[in-house]
């Protein structure tokens, strides 16, 4: 009864192994392919829980759970604390993920996910922008300019032929930074511009927005100047209060959520009643050809993190570890001899 574990290092191998473009485009086809299939009788997926604070700082850590019946648990807890990078040195979202077997739960896998939530976050914006945002869009607007948007960049220009990339963000220095951070992945031909907040909204075929907009401080910006067939990617929206985007621009637009009972608790969809809110993602995968019609409206993706695609990007990870041999297995659990006598384990 032994664990496998995947150190950074294994994770490391795997992506030096298979690439980051092949694995970004393995991720967005793999979700892709899992939503067309999706059925809530062979999948338990409740929204994500956990505990809000303020104090000793602004935090958050949450367990999201996914149970293919019959099969196993997939748990991921995340840890959302947005003074990490300037005081700790720490990436925002710090995260860990795990498997149960459901027929013993015994703990049959873990590994580091702080990358897989970054990957699985851009490739969820690629599933849902291909369908709705226009073929043609060329200009990238990025509005927060942390570890999220970098993989929202990867997954878009897997998709769409982006010429330029106007960069907005409340710390200039994080703006500036951005190019340099975003240099292993192949943009060549690529504009990267830092640049106002105006000029991203006027600029932007799409925008993604990932801030660290604290609770009630949102909207980041107003419902004036956006192009008028701009697709937005809401990313930042995980706190109940916490919102990117104007009221006003909800409202008249085509608004998906990746996961209804989720999003209408901590995105976007918070502000909205039920009737103003468009397809989920299943939905709007399974039904792509119908939502085609919408490439020249405003739309929005409410992308509040569904523990489904973790599961799908887990498993994706270890079958590269398998194949390539990664990962080690160690004895965790506590295993008695006699499995009627808690102390039988020190006689081994």
């Amino acid at each position: 009864m032994k664990t496998k574990l995947y150190s950074i290092g294994d994770i490391a191998e795997i992506i030096i192994h298979v690439g980051l473009d092949k694995l970004m485009d393995d991720t967005i086809e793999s979700l892709t392919a899992a939503c067309l299939v999706f059925n809530e009788t062979d999948y338990s997926i409740p929204a994500r829980d956990g505990f809000n604070y303020t104090k000793p700082e602004t935090g958050l850590l949450e367990w999201m759970p996914a149970m293919k019946t019959g099969d196993e648990v997939m748990l991921k807890l995340v840890g959302y604390h947005p003074n990490n990078p300037d005081r700790r040195g720490l990436p925002t979202i710090l995260s860990t993920a795990m498997t149960f077997d459901t027929q013993s739960g015994h703990l049959s896998a873990l590994m580091d996910s702080t990358f897989l939530t970054a990957l699985r976050t851009g490739a969820s914006s690629a599933v849902a922008s291909r369908i709705l945002a226009s073929p043609e869009s060329q200009n990238l607007g990025i509005i927060g300019a942390g570890a999220q948007s970098i993989t929202q960049l990867h997954a878009l220009s897997r998709i769409f032929d982006l010429k330029n990339v106007a960069v907005y963000d409340i710390d200039e220095s994080v703006s500036n930074s951005f190019q340099e951070r975003a240099k292993p992945l192949n943009l060549q031909g690529m504009q990267i511009t830092a640049c106002s907040l105006e000029q991203v909204i006027k600029s932007s075929d799409i925008i993604c927005t990932a801030t660290s907009v604290e609770i009630g401080a949102g909207p980041v910006f107003f419902d004036s100047g956006l192009s008028p067939g701009v697709h937005i990617n809401a990313v930042g929206s995980d706190f109940p209060g916490k919102t990117e985007l104007p009221y006003a621009l909800l409202q008249r637009s085509l608004v998906c959520p990746d996961f209804l009972a989720q999003a209408i608790k901590e995105g976007e969809c918070q502000q909205l009643e039920k009737e103003q809110i468009g397809p989920d993602l299943v939905a709007l995968v399974k039904a792509e050809s119908g939502y085609r019609a919408y490439q020249n409206s405003t739309t929005v993706f409410d992308s509040t993190g569904w523990a489904f695609e973790d599961y799908i990007v887990v498993h994706l990870l270890a079958r590269y570890g398998q194949q390539l041999g990664c990962g080690r297995e160690i004895e965790l659990s506590c295993i008695s001899t006699d499995p009627r006598n808690p102390y039988a384990f020190l006689q081994r």
